[in-house]
Protein backbone atom coordinates (compact mmCIF):
# COMPACT_ATOMS: atom_id res chain seq x y z
CA UNK A 1 0.00 0.00 0.00
CA UNK A 2 1.42 3.46 -0.84
CA UNK A 3 1.60 6.55 1.36
CA UNK A 4 0.95 9.68 0.60
CA UNK A 5 2.48 13.19 2.20
CA UNK A 6 -0.49 14.65 3.96
CA UNK A 7 -1.62 17.48 1.87
CA UNK A 8 -1.55 20.11 4.55
CA UNK A 9 2.59 18.78 5.74
CA UNK A 10 3.13 19.15 1.63
CA UNK A 11 2.20 22.72 1.94
CA UNK A 12 3.69 23.67 4.93
CA UNK A 13 6.84 22.76 3.59
CA UNK A 14 6.66 24.41 0.48
CA UNK A 15 5.71 27.59 2.41
CA UNK A 16 9.03 27.12 4.69
CA UNK A 17 10.89 26.27 1.51
CA UNK A 18 9.45 29.50 -0.49
CA UNK A 19 10.37 31.58 2.81
CA UNK A 20 13.76 30.28 2.76
CA UNK A 21 14.86 31.02 -0.81
CA UNK A 22 12.87 34.53 -0.50
CA UNK A 23 14.89 35.58 2.23
CA UNK A 24 18.05 34.65 0.74
CA UNK A 25 16.90 36.69 -2.55
CA UNK A 26 16.29 39.56 -0.58
CA UNK A 27 20.07 39.76 0.74
CA UNK A 28 21.22 39.41 -2.54
CA UNK A 29 22.81 35.82 -2.10
CA UNK A 30 22.25 33.21 -5.09
CA UNK A 31 20.11 30.63 -3.09
CA UNK A 32 22.54 27.62 -3.94
CA UNK A 33 25.35 29.40 -1.72
CA UNK A 34 22.77 29.07 1.47
CA UNK A 35 22.00 25.86 0.62
CA UNK A 36 21.78 24.17 4.27
CA UNK A 37 23.49 20.66 3.36
CA UNK A 38 26.21 22.44 1.54
CA UNK A 39 29.35 20.86 2.12
CA UNK A 40 31.68 23.36 4.58
CA UNK A 41 35.16 24.70 2.63
CA UNK A 42 37.82 25.24 5.03
CA UNK A 43 40.28 28.24 4.45
CA UNK A 44 43.58 28.57 5.23
CA UNK A 45 44.38 31.66 7.59
CA UNK A 46 47.54 33.17 6.64
CA UNK A 47 50.50 34.47 9.08
CA UNK A 48 51.78 37.96 8.55
CA UNK A 49 55.33 37.93 9.78
CA UNK A 50 55.02 41.57 11.33
CA UNK A 51 53.85 42.35 15.11
CA UNK A 52 53.92 46.18 14.91
CA UNK A 53 52.90 46.28 18.86
CA UNK A 54 54.83 43.17 19.74
CA UNK A 55 51.91 42.27 21.78
CA UNK A 56 52.52 38.31 20.25
CA UNK A 57 49.39 38.79 17.97
CA UNK A 58 50.65 39.16 13.99
CA UNK A 59 49.57 42.88 12.58
CA UNK A 60 46.81 40.88 10.82
CA UNK A 61 44.90 39.50 13.25
CA UNK A 62 45.66 42.48 15.70
CA UNK A 63 44.03 44.22 13.13
CA UNK A 64 40.75 41.81 13.95
CA UNK A 65 41.10 42.25 17.29
CA UNK A 66 41.00 46.08 17.14
CA UNK A 67 37.94 45.63 14.71
CA UNK A 68 36.30 43.09 17.14
CA UNK A 69 36.73 45.51 19.73
CA UNK A 70 34.79 48.05 18.37
CA UNK A 71 31.96 46.47 17.25
CA UNK A 72 31.68 45.06 20.92
CA UNK A 73 31.73 48.81 22.14
CA UNK A 74 29.22 49.12 19.59
CA UNK A 75 29.42 52.75 18.93
CA UNK A 76 26.74 54.31 17.32
CA UNK A 77 26.69 55.69 13.62
CA UNK A 78 27.52 58.99 13.60
CA UNK A 79 29.14 61.77 10.77
CA UNK A 80 30.64 64.79 12.39
CA UNK A 81 33.48 67.40 11.99
CA UNK A 82 35.60 67.18 14.98
CA UNK A 83 38.51 69.48 15.87
CA UNK A 84 41.58 67.24 16.18
CA UNK A 85 40.25 64.88 13.91
CA UNK A 86 39.04 62.15 16.18
CA UNK A 87 35.28 61.28 17.47
CA UNK A 88 34.73 60.18 20.92
CA UNK A 89 34.39 56.45 21.52
CA UNK A 90 30.33 56.02 21.45
CA UNK A 91 30.62 57.76 17.94
CA UNK A 92 31.75 56.77 14.49
CA UNK A 93 31.22 55.91 10.78
CA UNK A 94 32.81 53.22 8.75
CA UNK A 95 36.37 54.40 8.42
CA UNK A 96 36.31 54.83 12.34
CA UNK A 97 36.36 51.26 12.48
CA UNK A 98 39.51 50.83 10.33
CA UNK A 99 42.07 53.48 11.94
CA UNK A 100 40.84 52.33 15.25
CA UNK A 101 41.81 48.87 14.73
CA UNK A 102 44.85 49.99 13.38
CA UNK A 103 45.68 51.28 16.49
CA UNK A 104 45.44 48.77 18.17
CA UNK A 105 47.91 46.71 16.33
CA UNK A 106 50.34 49.71 16.87
CA UNK A 107 49.83 52.16 13.75
CA UNK A 108 48.94 55.29 14.07
CA UNK A 109 46.39 56.00 10.61
CA UNK A 110 45.88 59.48 10.84
CA UNK A 111 49.83 60.51 11.17
CA UNK A 112 50.39 58.17 8.16
CA UNK A 113 47.97 59.73 5.80
CA UNK A 114 48.57 63.14 7.06
CA UNK A 115 52.52 62.24 6.34
CA UNK A 116 51.45 60.62 3.00
CA UNK A 117 48.94 63.40 1.67
CA UNK A 118 51.99 66.41 2.86
CA UNK A 119 54.76 64.46 0.53
CA UNK A 120 52.70 63.64 -2.53
CA UNK A 121 49.40 65.63 -2.60
CA UNK A 122 48.63 65.45 -6.30
CA UNK A 123 47.71 61.77 -5.38
CA UNK A 124 44.79 63.01 -3.36
CA UNK A 125 42.29 64.22 -5.15
CA UNK A 126 39.83 64.37 -2.59
CA UNK A 127 41.24 66.83 -0.87
CA UNK A 128 41.33 69.62 -3.87
CA UNK A 129 44.58 70.75 -2.74
CA UNK A 130 43.50 71.59 0.23
CA UNK A 131 44.60 69.14 3.55
CA UNK A 132 42.60 69.00 6.30
CA UNK A 133 43.96 66.99 9.36
CA UNK A 134 40.53 67.36 10.64
CA UNK A 135 38.87 64.75 8.41
CA UNK A 136 41.15 63.48 5.41
CA UNK A 137 42.07 60.34 7.12
CA UNK A 138 37.95 59.53 7.99
CA UNK A 139 37.23 59.46 4.25
CA UNK A 140 37.23 56.65 2.30
CA UNK A 141 38.70 57.63 -0.88
CA UNK A 142 41.94 58.99 0.79
CA UNK A 143 41.93 55.79 2.51
CA UNK A 144 41.55 53.65 -0.88
CA UNK A 145 44.78 56.01 -2.13
CA UNK A 146 47.33 55.36 1.27
CA UNK A 147 46.28 51.59 0.62
CA UNK A 148 46.89 51.46 -2.94
CA UNK A 149 50.41 53.15 -2.74
CA UNK A 150 51.31 51.46 0.52
CA UNK A 151 49.54 48.07 0.97
CA UNK A 152 48.85 45.37 -1.08
CA UNK A 153 46.18 45.45 -3.83
CA UNK A 154 44.17 42.26 -4.18
CA UNK A 155 41.30 40.79 -6.44
CA UNK A 156 38.19 42.06 -5.80
CA UNK A 157 36.36 39.01 -7.50
CA UNK A 158 34.84 36.92 -4.58
CA UNK A 159 34.05 33.31 -6.05
CA UNK A 160 31.49 31.40 -3.17
CA UNK A 161 33.19 27.75 -2.53
CA UNK A 162 36.32 28.08 -4.22
CA UNK A 163 39.12 28.17 -2.03
CA UNK A 164 41.94 29.39 -3.91
CA UNK A 165 39.89 32.56 -4.86
CA UNK A 166 38.75 33.00 -0.94
CA UNK A 167 42.37 32.22 0.39
CA UNK A 168 42.83 35.55 -1.28
CA UNK A 169 40.23 37.03 1.26
CA UNK A 170 42.34 37.01 5.00
CA UNK A 171 41.24 38.35 8.13
CA UNK A 172 42.55 41.51 8.36
CA UNK A 173 42.17 42.66 5.01
CA UNK A 174 40.26 45.82 4.06
CA UNK A 175 37.54 46.26 1.08
CA UNK A 176 36.10 49.61 -0.20
CA UNK A 177 33.03 49.62 -1.90
CA UNK A 178 31.86 52.74 -4.19
CA UNK A 179 28.51 54.53 -5.32
CA UNK A 180 25.90 55.07 -4.44
CA UNK A 181 26.78 53.96 -0.60
CA UNK A 182 30.37 54.53 -0.21
CA UNK A 183 32.21 52.20 2.65
CA UNK A 184 35.05 50.71 4.09
CA UNK A 185 35.13 47.67 5.82
CA UNK A 186 37.55 44.80 7.48
CA UNK A 187 37.70 41.38 6.51
CA UNK A 188 36.48 39.26 9.38
CA UNK A 189 37.66 35.70 10.51
CA UNK A 190 34.56 34.14 10.56
CA UNK A 191 32.96 32.71 7.24
CA UNK A 192 29.96 31.25 5.73
CA UNK A 193 30.08 27.68 5.59
CA UNK A 194 30.72 28.61 1.70
CA UNK A 195 34.08 30.12 2.63
CA UNK A 196 32.59 33.77 1.85
CA UNK A 197 33.94 35.98 5.07
CA UNK A 198 31.89 38.31 7.02
CA UNK A 199 32.42 42.06 7.49
CA UNK A 200 33.40 43.88 10.57
CA UNK A 201 32.43 47.79 10.05
CA UNK A 202 29.96 50.48 11.18
CA UNK A 203 26.84 50.75 8.55
CA UNK A 204 24.78 52.04 11.16
CA UNK A 205 23.19 52.06 13.82
CA UNK A 206 25.88 50.65 15.17
CA UNK A 207 29.54 48.93 14.31
CA UNK A 208 28.77 45.00 13.93
CA UNK A 209 29.78 42.17 12.64
CA UNK A 210 27.54 41.08 9.67
CA UNK A 211 27.40 39.15 6.00
CA UNK A 212 27.78 41.89 3.41
CA UNK A 213 30.34 41.49 1.44
CA UNK A 214 27.94 39.75 -1.39
CA UNK A 215 25.05 41.74 -0.56
CA UNK A 216 26.38 45.31 0.21
CA UNK A 217 24.77 47.52 -2.42
CA UNK A 218 27.60 49.11 -3.94
CA UNK A 219 30.00 47.65 -5.71
CA UNK A 220 33.50 46.70 -4.42
CA UNK A 221 36.50 49.52 -6.09
CA UNK A 222 39.18 47.99 -3.35
CA UNK A 223 40.35 44.92 -1.42
CA UNK A 224 43.82 45.96 0.36
CA UNK A 225 46.08 44.36 2.66
CA UNK A 226 48.48 46.26 4.71
CA UNK A 227 51.21 45.95 6.03
CA UNK A 228 52.57 44.62 2.64
CA UNK A 229 54.73 41.50 3.43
Amino acid sequence: MKRFVKPSLAIFGFVILAMYVTKIGLRGVSFIEHWPFRKSVHITQISCSIDKDGDGLDDLRDIVAGAREEVGRKPRYFSAYYQGGYPPDNEGVCTDVVWRAFRDAGYNLKELIDKDIREDMSQYPRIEGKPDPNIDFRRVQNLIVFFRRHGLELTTEIRPGDVANLYLWQAGDIVTFGYPYEHIAIVSDKRRPDGVPYLLHNAGPVASETDQLLSWPSPITGHFRFPRF
